[in-house]
């Protein structure tokens, strides 16, 4: 696809003398009139003349330039076409030669980029309302990383907050009544559910959640905090399962706790830069100035003690001066948006350069049809749960179309959780999701299966091939030319994933491997692979061979395993 675009831009440049990495390529609308198209609105208006009358005159200059491909005036627009046997044989063989590192570069090297995801809080059940967070900010870390950059994972817990001293009282009332070690987050949720329900009728029970959280702050080292630290390392080694499952890893996992220490030197440096007030007794930084109407940010209040925000400062603080990063990604939902623009509000009026670095990657919420999730509640839905239970329709429906696979639990394992990260991944993040089971453990349509399927189907194609000797003649090109479609979007594979990264929006690959697999589907319906002239067959499964790479590719990018059986 580079060859012939760059081919393009090259051969208008010369003819107009305008430089190449300006002359705009795209694909045209009607699919049967090019490959590719340039318009001449720009280009014409430079040299002050009609633009589907400048197109006529640069396809009549450009037709003995490019003897590969038709050139025509279509209106405002010049179209090409590349000759089909050339299209082919260039875009398989930078397929295959390429391999898995297809669509990868390394235009990021020494460049690092952070993204800070998931982030649950201690004590709480990972719901689905977790999902999200999770798997969008682990594919566009995927991303990056393709795309040759440094890439930082960070989990950054919650694990501090008032919220702590209920639970400390909870656990001090009716911790005997639970199993802690053997289901300690359902244990937990049961707890924190019971303090609310019953602290309404119960002010002694207020008064020792508050006492809790004091010593907590105070930095004692008594029975809260060892409460306090097993609670997390419960969590932790529960939430661990998860993200195994969910095949996510992070460089860095690191809570809020943490930043406690670091709370009067971030103070005290936001202060010396002159921006901070008193209002009634709390320190805050007005906002106006950066947004009319934005509220203040709070650092300290009257009691002295500080807020998230001032954690959340002080962690990209400490970020910055570690990482020196090219992007800090703070992929969180769209709730806390807020939030984020009074972090970069403040970094604003510190004068810091590095501030439009720092981004809030926000997405849509997930709800349940009874409205949202709350763990005060108790009404969640475990994503423990979902994982299991699209599982269980997996093997269900493979023991129905398959029932001698091999590895079948495996299997099971790889589509199920798939089609929970699919179904998430699938639309723009910043569009809400109502959580209806019937969707997420579809096997039908636009999901997850139906592209691991597909390359499963191509897999068994290619070892067919293998284990009958065929596809080792040189390829007759003209014998895929039927498949242009399918050529022109295994040649775009590499510009949707650096603009997925460039967006953060891993729904481009998903939407990109569903057409993908629409065009080979349709392609090899009508199409006979096997058992042909030994150049038509070589050819066309040398096709087959690099859509299957650019689909496990596509897949493992969006945290999808490629199962070569189904």
């Amino acid at each position: 696809m580079q060859y012939f675009l760059d081919r393009i831009r090259i051969a208008v440049a010369e003819a107009t003398r305008i430089p190449p990495d300006q002359i705009r390529v795209e694909q045209p609308r009607d699919r049967e009139k090019g490959d590719f198209a340039v318009p001449c609105f720009v280009l014409a208006k430079m040299v002050k003349a009609n633009p589907a009358s400048y197109a006529e005159e640069l396809a009549a200059k450009l037709r003995n330039d490019l003897i590969e491909m038709e050139v025509a005036a279509v209106g405002p627009f010049l179209n090409f076409r590349v000759e089909r046997a050339e299209l082919a044989k260039r875009t398989i063989e930078t397929v295959l030669d390429s391999g898995t590192s297809f669509g990868s570069s390394d235009e990021g090297r020494t460049q690092r980029v952070l993204i800070d995801m998931s982030s649950p809080n201690i004590a709480k059940p990972m719901s689905v309302g977790h999902l999200r967070s999770t798997v969008i900010g682990a594919a566009i870390k995927r991303l990056f990383k393709f795309l040759g950059y440094e890439t930082v994972g960070i989990n950054h817990i919650g694990d501090w907050g008032s919220q702590f001293g209920k639970l400390v009282a909870a656990v001090r009332r009716w911790g005997a009544g639970v199993d802690l070690e053997q289901e300690p987050i359902k244990a937990l949720l049961e707890l924190y559910v019971r303090y609310h329900d019953e602290e309404p009728n119960d002010p002694a029970l207020t008064e020792e959640a508050r006492a809790a959280f004091r010593e907590l702050e105070s930095g004692v080292d008594g029975d809260v905090r060892a409460i306090w630290r097993r609670l997390t390392e419960l969590s932790l080694t529960e939430f661990d399962k998860i993200y195994a499952r969910l095949g996510v890893t992070f460089d860095l996992v690191r809570g809020e706790a943490y930043y406690e220490t670091h709370l009067d030197r971030t103070v005290q440096r936001i202060v010396d830069t002159g921006i901070t007030e008193e209002s009634q007794g709390a320190l805050i930084v007005d906002l106006e100035s950066v947004k009319k109407g934005m509220p203040p940010c709070l650092l300290r209040k009257t009691d002295g003690t500080t807020l998230y925000a001032t954690r959340d400062l002080a962690a990209v603080f400490e970020r910055w001066e570690l990482n020196h990063f090219e992007r800090c990604l703070y992929v969180v939902g769209m709730d806390q948006r807020l939030h984020f623009q009074q972090l970069k509000a403040v970094l604003q009026r510190m004068d810091l350069f590095w501030e439009p670095r720092v981004v809030h990657v926000d997405f849509g919420m997930l709800r349940l049809p009874e409205g949202k999730m709350s763990t005060r509640k108790g009404r969640v839905v475990f994503l423990e749960d979902v994982l299991d239970r699209a599982v269980e329709e997996a093997q269900r429906i493979i023991v129905e179309k398959n029932p001698g696979l091999l590895d079948l639990e495996l299997v099971a394992e790889q589509v199920g959780v798939g089609a929970v990260v699919f179904n998430d991944l699938k639309r723009e993040r910043v569009k809400d999701i109502e959580f209806v089971w019937a969707d997420v453990l579809s096997f039908e349509g636009e999901t997850g299966p139906y592209v691991q399927y597909t390359h499963a189907r191509l897999a068994s194609i290619l070892r067919k091939a293998k284990e009958g000797g065929e596809g080792a003649t040189s390829p007759d090109w003209s014998a895929v030319g039927d498949a242009a479609q399918v050529l022109l979007a295994l040649g775009r594979f590499p510009q949707v994933v650096r603009s997925a990264a460039e967006h953060a929006e891993p729904s481009e690959v998903t939407q990109y491997l569903l057409a993908l697999c629409r065009e080979t589907n349709s392609w090899y319906a009508s199409t006979r692979v096997l058992g042909e002239a030994p150049p038509t067959s070589a050819a066309r499964l040398a096709l087959v061979a690099s859509i299957e790479i650019v689909l496990a590719t596509g897949l493992g990018l969006l945290g999808l395993a490629a199962p070569a059986e189904m």
